[in-house]
């Protein structure tokens, strides 16, 4: 008998791109579109793995919309349309599918767009597949790669409110302050195309897997170094006096969920980015490495953070 081992989603991709070819890291995948791109990208979500037991029916429709509108926000898009495949379990009450679908609906209609259509199927696990689509003008597009060693480090937003809405939740806590942010990701399409006009930024991707690994894909595909500066990170409020300081900053770094983006602006850029959105300066790229800064101090930040993984078998 083969036998078993995991292998992490990131390590899966870059072994089946080698079979696909030609498929780039990126938030979304980019097709030309006369004097504009047309960005697409793709979402799976299922009931055991990616909706907590306390989700409501519309929560989960939201959730389904935005996780992918947040990955053309990333690309400083404007959203064009959503597609959606639901499987949707025998006996489902027809109350609970008629929510979700208004979650489909009012997430579109919070950012300008509007569901196109879909699919549908039976399973025996609520699974539900988004597709987004938007334009962004050639010049505007931006990608995961063009950071340079010396440029600005950025967030938007706050950081570690979803990861601690997720300890809430195993603390029984279904009530917590942070929860909603959790159950209720806001993508930062406004800001993306904010950053986008401003003609600011060199590199950009949201964080939803965590920042220490959105760093490190980052970082990969624009073949930089960061040093993250611990007393910069800008902590979700209230985070602190809910778990304290050093549980807050491990919230912020390795927890998913936040769905803010962080990108890299050159130095004589920062003021017209700042002016474009409420950005916190993080730290900046440099030529290898991913670090962390504490009181003048370096030390190694290891990419991990919220990542799918599959068991597979050796063939014989």
């Amino acid at each position: 008998m083969a036998q078993g081992s995991f292998i992490s989603e990131r390590d899966l991709i870059k072994r089946i791109s080698t079979i696909l070819g030609s498929i780039v890291n990126d938030d979304c995948a980019v097709l030309d579109s006369g004097d504009r791109y047309l960005v697409a990208t793709t979402d799976m979500l299922h009931r055991k793995s990616d909706f907590p037991e306390v989700m409501t029916p519309w929560q989960i429709g939201w959730m389904t919309v935005a996780v992918n509108l947040s990955d053309v926000a990333a690309m400083g898009a404007e959203p064009s349309g959503v597609l959606v495949a639901t499987g949707i379990p025998q006996g489902t009450d027809l109350a609970f599918i008629d929510n979700i679908f208004s979650g489909f609906s009012d997430c579109t209609g919070a950012f300008g767009t509007r569901v196109l259509g879909g699919d549908m199927d039976s399973t025996d696990e609520l699974n539900l597949t988004g597709f987004a689509m938007g334009f962004v003008e050639k010049d505007l597009i931006l990608m995961r790669s063009g950071a340079s060693p010396g440029d600005i480090l950025c967030t938007t937003g706050t950081l570690g409110a979803a990861g601690a809405g997720l300890l809430q939740l195993q603390m029984g806590e279904d009530k917590g302050a942070f929860v909603k942010n959790l159950l209720e990701p806001v993508p930062k399409i406004k800001e993306g195309r904010a950053l986008a006009l401003s003609r600011s930024v060199t590199a950009m991707m949201d964080n939803s897997d965590g920042l220490a690994l959105s760093l490190s894909d980052l970082s990969e595909v624009s073949g930089v170094g960061f040093v993250l500066k611990e007393e910069a990170i800008p902590l979700a409020r209230g985070i602190e006096e809910a778990f304290g300081r050093d549980k807050g900053l491990e919230l912020a770094v390795r927890a998913g969920g936040d769905f803010e983006l962080i990108f890299t602006v050159k130095p004589s850029r920062i003021e017209a980015a700042s002016k474009a959105v409420d950005l916190t300066i993080l730290g900046h790229a440099v030529e290898e490495g991913l670090w962390m800064e504490t009181g003048g101090k370096m030390k190694r930040i290891e990419p991990s953070g919220y990542e799918h993984s599959v068991m597979t078998s050796a063939s014989s």
